[in-house]
């Protein structure tokens, strides 16, 4: 029967202990309230205390991996913790309120929150009095706490503390460094002149703001409901002049103060955390909101026209641009009305792609849809379906048939329509790759107005088409291609093997993304196109040979009805890739990569490792060439296991709005993103295209 007493005294006293019942703590720290999640405590910073002195009083939580507690504003979701103290005993006094410490932000799932890792210390401070007719003797303190912990879930949590310090002079407590801690990390009054602009530009006014100190900013206001926290801040620094734009949220006047918090990050990498409250008013002189935003479309601009420039050096358009050469050498005979014609056209095609796809883009985001750059290789049926118009086209570079668009007489093999749909599909193909400049560009353009972002996705397309505008400006160049001959018949039919090996890489897509089966589906569709492509193929060459139309239009009616037939599979894949796949379960990872998530990250940056982010697709041709030149290399792979770094994986094949979110969050709108974390110190990102010396420069930092 006693060790059946012995038994339950032992459950109640520590079930009294996780749900925080008070218990007399030892000088300066109470007992602790331990959960799963986080250990909790009441600290002071003197063991000791006296009326008439101030008393540093403390919680203090020692989180978990992974799991969070937040700021005085939380974000978009969230709880701030809070923490009432009394005195008793020989003295009195009640708590002030808490002196937070500078947050960090973490972007869970597209919400931002403003948050606390590791060792928490929130202190307040309390004055005491000596209470009427009680002697000098120990002093009790209590407090309540009530704090919201979160990583996959959130978890409430709350406890009641007590502990007793003796009545006399205050001295400092083997705790008092933690409040010395927590109050360097807390922000300072900041001692520039900031302004909220109508358009809600943050400004911010003083020496020691210009490029050569400043690398980056941001602002994390006080209190929830002002702005849009998870949108991007672009930087702007002028002069004396610091400019972060934020994205004002509806129903909020413009002539509001903000106040906030205000981090800036020096060249060295150092931070430094200010108090601001902007008055409103206009943009300072020498610091105009209009022209600092013009500037920076223009930039954006600039480099949307050299990233499309580039793009023309990426494989992903190489079949495109080799079909374009040939139709350039086909012209090589022609006058140069057709040769800028032609030129010209195909440029056309190119830009309205660009201006389209970039419109959808932009309509989509402002739906709330959470798409980016490559979106549309998100989908499984339309993967399939630039298979199969690949396919086609290798059909009729081989010799099925022939392209009789714009014929006159007997027939041209391309045509004014030709030439256009070269350039549409040349961005159709084009848009899985990113190539450099390309990121930052399409990133302001997502941010910027409807017209500005049209204006740089136009520069894009010029850029793309700047080869082919060149002819067009000057012919001469034209005249330099190799005359026509039988020579153009080799490479004609040469050209349909890249197009074919293209189809092989996108049905492998496909199949990451709706299951095997999709590969049934899809070579199916392939022959019954291949079965269209001869007939049509037989029917032209019966009109040129006895032009029997009655025969011609039965096999070109047959042609189209298989064509549609073929067509009427593709909805199909949607409903399959919806069943079979969860989104982001493309790529699969290896044994030196895990899932990316939030939480994993938190968790590996809270314990101190390295962590290197590699956020791809299986239809990003850039990123597959990362993989294999620069990731995969044996240096780098010996370089990560040396530093113990941990590689997490986000996977953008399907449709996923936390990794759409982590993408923005980083100024992308599309993949890849390289981010490495050290073991301390702020996140770096790398360049879209890689080299092993690019990634073992990361990690010497």
């Amino acid at each position: 029967m006693s060790n059946v007493r012995l038994w339950w005294l032992t459950l109640c006293v520590a079930l009294g202990t996780v749900m925080g019942v008070p218990g007399r703590g030892q000088a300066a720290e109470s007992a602790g309230v331990t959960t799963a999640h986080d250990t909790a405590t009441l600290i002071t910073d003197s063991d000791s205390i006296a009326p008439g002195a101030r008393l540093g009083v403390a919680l203090r939580l020692a989180l978990r991996p992974g799991w969070h507690t937040y700021w005085l504003n939380p974000g978009d979701a969230g709880e701030a913790p809070t923490l009432d103290v009394s005195l008793g005993g020989g003295a009195k006094g009640t708590g002030g309120t808490i002196e937070w410490p500078t947050p960090r932000r973490i972007l869970e799932s597209g919400l931002m929150a403003y948050a606390y890792v590791d060792d928490v210390v929130l202190p307040l401070h309390v004055d005491a009095t000596a209470a009427d007719g009680a002697p000098d003797g120990d002093v009790t303190i209590k407090a309540h706490a009530a704090w919201l912990v979160c990583a996959d879930v959130c978890v409430p949590e709350k406890a009641d503390f007590a502990l007793t310090l003796r009545h006399g002079a205050p001295g400092p407590s083997a705790q008092a460094p933690l409040f010395a801690r927590a109050e360097a990390a807390r922000p300072v009054a900041s001692p520039f002149e900031a302004v909220i602009t109508p358009d809600a530009h943050l400004i911010l006014s003083g020496h020691g703001l210009g490029a050569d100190v400043v690398r980056d900013a941001w602002f994390m206001p006080d209190q929830p409901g002002q702005i849009d926290q998870a949108a991007p801040q672009p930087l702007r620094l002028s002069g004396d002049h610091l400019s972060l734009g934020l994205r004002r949220l509806d129903g909020v006047k413009p002539d509001m103060p903000q106040a906030g918090v205000l981090v800036i990050r020096d060249r060295a990498g150092e931070e430094r955390a200010l108090t601001v409250t902007a008055r409103p008013g206009a943009a300072p002189a020498g610091m105009d909101a209009d022209a600092t935003r013009h500037q920076g479309l223009w930039r954006a601009v600039l480099l949307a026209f050299v990233g499309g420039a580039i793009l023309n050096l990426m494989p992903c358009v190489f079949p495109v641009l080799a079909m374009k050469a040939l139709a350039l050498a086909r012209l090589g005979g022609a006058g140069q009305a057709a040769q800028r014609r032609s030129a010209l056209l195909y440029a056309t095609g190119v830009i309205v792609s660009f201006a389209i796809l970039g419109g959808g883009l932009m309509a989509l985001r402002v739906a709330g849809d959470a798409v980016g750059w490559g979106f549309q290789f998100q989908s499984p049926a339309f993967v399939t379906g630039i298979a199969w118009l690949l396919f086609v086209m290798a059909l009729n570079l081989s010799g099925m048939f022939e392209i009789t668009i714009g014929a006159g007489g007997g027939g041209v093999r391309s045509g004014a329509l030709g030439d256009l749909m070269t350039g549409v599909l040349a961005v159709i193909v084009a848009s899985p790759c990113t190539a450099p400049f390309m990121g930052v560009a399409i990133a302001a353009a997502l941010g910027s107005s409807a017209v500005s972002g049209l204006l740089i996705f136009v520069a894009m397309g010029v850029g793309l088409a700047a080869p082919s505008l060149a002819l067009a400006v000057a012919p001469a160049l034209a005249s330099r291609m190799p005359r026509p001959g039988a020579w153009m018949d080799i490479l004609r039919q040469a050209l349909a093997f890249p197009l074919l090996g293209t189809c092989v890489w996108l049905l492998w897509v496909a199949s990451l993304q709706a299951g095997p089966g999709v590969v049934v589906v899809a070579l199916g569709g392939a022959v019954g196109l291949a079965l269209a492509a001869w007939l049509f193929g037989l029917g032209q060459r019966a009109a040129m040979r006895d032009g029997a139309r009655g025969r011609v239009r039965t096999l070109r009616a047959a042609a189209l009805g298989l064509v549609l037939g073929v067509i009427s599979l593709l909805p199909g894949l949607e409903h399959r890739a919806a069943a079979e796949q969860s989104p982001g379960s493309g790529m699969a990872t290896t044994a030196t990569t895990t899932p990316f998530t939030e939480a994993r990250l938190a968790s590996l940056r809270a314990s101190g490792q390295p962590v290197f982010i590699d956020m791809t697709a299986a239809w990003c041709i850039t990123c597959l060439v990362n993989e294999r030149v620069a990731l995969s290399a044996p240096s780098v792979r010996a370089a990560f296991d040396a530093a113990h770094v941990a590689v997490l994986r986000g996977d953008w094949t399907n449709r996923d709005a936390a990794l759409g979110a982590f993408l923005q969050a980083h100024g992308r709108d599309g993949v890849p993103l390289y981010v490495f974390y050290p073991p301390h110190g702020e996140a770096q990102i790398l360049p879209q295209i890689l080299t092993p010396g690019i990634v073992l420069d990361a990690l010497k930092g």
